[in-house]
């Protein structure tokens, strides 16, 4: 059984100019990232070992959309969530415009 949340943030997009490249995500703050926190500890007990930069496993579900990723802690307490590009595209989702987002956590 996994663990799911839900939240709302607003889309950032980080570009890369040297590479012509673009990342969109979201970033997964409060009571939210707390539950990721605490579902990675649990995990990492489990297994006796850290995932790669303390990353999760989830699957994100976004509008009529799924896909399974990663999230990655940041030295904040937040979370990081890439969101692919064919999904922003297909729920008309621009920077900053609020993205409702529920992660499956594996």
């Amino acid at each position: 059984m996994s663990d799911r949340v839900s939240f709302t943030a607003p889309l950032r997009i980080w570009t890369n100019d040297s590479e012509n490249s673009s990342v969109g995500y979201v970033t997964i703050p409060g009571e939210t990232a707390e539950v990721i926190r605490a579902h990675e500890l649990m995990r990492r007990l489990e297994l006796g070992k850290r995932r790669g930069f303390g990353s999760v496993k989830v699957v994100v579900h976004l509008g009529e959309h799924s896909w399974p990723t990663s999230v990655f802690p940041q030295k904040d307490g937040t979370w990081f969530c890439p969101i692919k590009v064919q999904y922003r595209r297909a729920e008309g989702l621009e920077e900053g415009d609020p993205a409702s987002v529920e992660l499956e956590l594996l």
